[in-house]
């Protein structure tokens, strides 16, 4: 077997359709472009134009900011990991971010996970995640329980 000798395998590859070469090739004249028109034209860029009324996304306020490089994190309430635990789904001596995915509470980690207050805490939960609000940390720990926050020191403000 020699280099020059070398084909593709049989119906792998497809010649390209030339558009433009005659009538009888069954691309030609208009070249599948239908007819006139800027459509038909070379150099067409009309996405959103709306045929020189303002378009809706020039017609329509433009509010907020989004910084670049974002942390996104998922988050979940003290009283739906308190459900969890006395459903049997979790067990409160040691939950960490992947026990969360897997009972269902989290779908996805994101770039963590943050405790929040909403609901009561249940008892004895050792819990280990990215962030925590304040008043989350606090229920936790009155309720005998301790929370380990992994990310950085503006995780744990309140909110």
């Amino acid at each position: 077997m020699k280099l020059n000798e070398l084909s593709p395998a049989e119906g792998s590859t497809k010649q390209r359709m030339r558009i433009g070469r005659g009538v009888g090739s069954g691309k030609g004249k208009t070249g599948g472009r239908g007819v006139k028109g800027q459509k038909a034209r070379s150099g067409v860029a009309i996405n959103g134009f709306e045929g020189g009324q303002m378009p809706i996304y020039m017609r329509l306020p433009k509010r907020g900011f989004t910084p670049r490089g974002q942390k996104t994190t998922s988050w979940v309430n003290l009283g739906r990991v308190a459900k969890a635990v006395e459903a049997g789904k979790l067990d409160p001596s040691n939950v960490t971010e992947e026990t969360l995915v897997a009972s269902g509470l989290v779908r996805n980690v994101r770039d963590g996970v943050r405790l929040l207050a909403k609901g009561d805490a249940p008892k004895n939960l050792n819990i280990t995640v990215t962030g925590a609000s304040k008043a989350a940390i606090e229920a936790v720990e009155k309720a005998g329980g301790k929370v380990t926050v992994t990310g950085a020191a503006k995780d744990t403000a309140a909110e």
